[in-house]
């Protein structure tokens, strides 16, 4: 049987949503515009498995409250919420539904996110390089720095990565999304890379998210797809 979805928003990601949805093994059991916002979530699209959210940052803590009051699990795809995270988790678990939220559905760039992990903890260890990060995004996208390349900072971080790290940004065109991360020592650098071709990478990902979410509970990232939880 396929996956039921009810998909909210209806931008350029969520046309990519819907366009792919059969290749995953899902059909759209209705679509909520961001006109009709929250208030559309309520209305009657038969039975749904699952919710995922390709919106706006400021309407992601009304979205997951509105979700949460029909039991619905929630892939979360719009990124630049972050500051509501604490909001958010503690809606989710009130309501005890799943939620899978990521700054990036890409595959790719999470087992990139792991090689950069890696890189920093060896790193950490040697000393005397600095780092950076330079993403680059089409001139629509409205978080700088991304949210990717926020995350690849904390991981860096969390991997005992300590001196400072420089994140800059470039909106320019129609590139979907080029993260490079750099370490600098006295003679010599090393750059990481990951780059998108194609948005619809992102919709994949969210889709394969989606099956994988039905039926559990709790908080998950793209880790935990990956690592199999």
């Amino acid at each position: 049987m396929p996956v039921r979805v009810l998909l909210i928003g209806h931008g350029r990601m969520g046309q990519l949503v819907e366009r792919h949805a059969i290749e995953h093994g899902c059909e759209i059991a209705g679509v909520v515009t961001d006109e009709t916002g929250a208030a559309g979530i309520a209305s009657d699209f038969g039975p749904v498995d699952v919710a995922i959210d390709f919106t706006l940052p400021e309407a992601v803590p009304e979205t997951v409250a509105a979700v949460a009051a029909r039991g619905l699990n929630l892939v979360i795809g719009t990124t630049g919420w972050q500051a509501h995270e604490a909001a958010v988790r503690a809606t989710a678990a009130s309501a005890n539904i799943g939620v899978f939220a990521a700054a990036n559905f890409s595959v790719g760039m999470n087992i990139f996110r792991f090689v950069v992990e890696e890189a920093a903890r060896r790193y950490a260890t040697v000393g005397g390089a600095g780092a950076w990060i330079h993403e680059t995004h089409h001139v629509k996208k409205m978080d700088a720095p991304s949210g990717t390349a926020l995350m690849l900072r904390d991981a860096m971080a969390q991997a005992g990565y300590t001196a400072a790290i420089d994140v800059a940004s470039t909106r320019a065109g129609f590139v979907p999304g080029t993260h490079t991360i750099g370490f600098d020592g006295p003679s010599e650098t090393v750059e990481l890379t990951h780059t998108v071709r194609d948005r619809a990478v992102f919709a994949h990902g969210a889709l394969d998210a989606a099956r994988w979410l039905v039926g559990r509970r709790g908080w998950f990232t793209m880790r935990d797809m990956i690592a199999g939880a």
